[in-house]
C-alpha cells in the first residue's frame, strides 16, 4: 500500500523506527535512540510490514537483519528525510538577511557595459553585502575558484552548475555608415570575402564566421586588419569605419540606436542563436542568502527585457 501524500503520526513513527533500527543494528539500541521501549520499536516495524505486505527485518533470538526490500526502503526514506532537512535549511537561509561577501565572475565587456551599472542598485539595496566582481572573458571554474555566481554568455557545458537563462543571445553583423559608403554593403555572406572583417578571437568558431538564416548556413573564413580578444576594442574600430564587426547585439545596440553603426546582412545571424545569457551558480545543497538575493535581483532585472536597447528582429 503506497504512502499517502500526508503522513499520519503512525506512519511517521514507523519510519522513525525503521531508520533507527537500520542505523543502530538492534531494537534495544534503536529504542535508546528514540527514547522508546524496544518492544514499541519492534511493534512499529511489524505494523509497517503488515501495512506494506513485505518483510523488512529478519528477526532471530540473537540478531536482526534488514532484508533486501527493507534496505531499498531505508535508502529511499533516508533520501526523503535528507531532502526535507535540506528544504528547511534552504528556507531558513533564504529568510535570513543577506550579509557577507558575494563573489561574482562577470564577462568583461558585457559586465562593464551593462551589469556594472545595475550592480550599484543591488549594493545600495543590500547594505550588509560586500561584492567582489571579477570581469574577465577567461573560463572561470566557479566551484574550484570559490565564486558564488557568474554570468555566462553562449552555450553552457558544465552540468555541475545550476543555470537560469536571463535572456536570448544573438550575434549580428554591423559596420559604420562611412565604411559601407566607401566599400559597399555585402548582399550575401560570400561577399564578406571582399571586406575587412573585425574578428573576435574568443568565438568558439574562430577563425570562421558561421552564418545562419532560416535553415541556411554559410561558413566564411574571413580576413581583416584587426583581430582581438577584447570586444570593446573591436567596437571602437567599427565605429571608426575600419571594417565589419560580428558580435553580440548587446555590444552594438547603443551604436545602432544612435546611428553610429548599421546592420549588415540583417537576415543572417552569426553562430546561430548561440545559447543565451545565463546566471550560473554552484549546485550545492544550500545557497547563502547573499547568493539567493543576487539571483532574485538579477532575474527581476531581466524579467521584462535585457538592459540594452532592443534591436528589430
Amino acid at each position: 500500500m503506497p504512502l499517502t501524500p500526508f503522513l499520519d503520526s503512525q506512519q511517521s513513527d514507523e519510519i522513525a523506527a525503521l531508520l533507527a533500527v537500520a542505523s543502530e543494528g538492534s531494537f534495544s539500541a534503536a529504542g535508546r535512540r528514540l527514547q522508546r521501549d524496544p518492544s514499541v520499536v519492534s511493534k512499529r516495524i511489524a505494523a509497517m510490514e503488515s501495512r506494506l505486505g513485505v518483510r523488512l527485518v529478519e528477526r532471530t533470538t540473537r540478531q536482526l537483519r534488514i532484508t533486501q526490500a527493507g534496505a531499498q526502503l531505508v535508502a529511499q526514506l533516508s533520501a526523503a528525510v535528507a531532502a526535507i532537512s535540506d528544504a528547511e535549511q534552504e528556507a531558513s537561509l533564504g529568510a535570513a538577511e543577506p550579509m557577507g561577501v558575494l563573489r561574482l565572475a562577470l564577462p568583461a565587456a558585457m559586465g562593464r557595459m551593462w551589469i556594472a551599472p545595475m550592480l550599484s542598485e543591488f549594493i545600495s539595496a543590500n547594505r550588509h553585502v560586500s561584492v567582489v566582481a571579477d570581469y574577465s572573458d577567461r573560463f572561470v571554474d566557479i566551484i574550484a575558484e570559490g565564486y558564488d555566481a557568474a554570468i555566462r554568455v553562449g552555450e553552457l557545458n558544465d552540468n555541475r552548475l545550476i543555470a537560469r537563462k536571463l535572456t536570448d543571445h544573438r550575434r549580428i553583423l554591423c559596420a559604420s555608415p562611412s565604411y559601407l559608403a566607401e566599400r559597399g554593403s555585402p548582399s550575401t555572406p560570400a561577399d564578406l570575402a571582399n571586406h575587412n572583417c573585425l574578428r573576435f578571437s574568443g568565438f568558439a568558431s574562430f577563425p570562421e564566421w558561421r552564418l545562419f538564416k532560416a535553415g541556411q548556413q554559410h561558413r566564411a573564413l574571413v580576413q581583416g586588419s584587426l583581430t582581438s580578444n577584447d570586444a570593446e576594442s573591436l567596437l571602437a574600430a567599427a565605429r571608426h569605419g575600419v571594417g565589419i564587426l560580428g558580435a553580440g547585439e548587446w555590444l552594438m545596440s547603443r551604436d545602432l540606436e544612435a546611428g553610429r553603426l548599421v546592420r549588415v546582412l540583417p537576415d543572417w545571424l552569426l553562430d546561430g542563436a548561440d545559447g543565451g545569457v545565463y546566471l550560473v551558480r554552484p549546485s550545492a545543497r544550500f545557497s547563502p542568502a547573499t547568493t539567493l538575493a543576487f539571483k532574485d535581483w538579477i532575474e527581476t532585472k531581466f524579467a521584462e527585457a535585457p538592459p540594452w536597447p532592443s534591436i528589430a528582429r
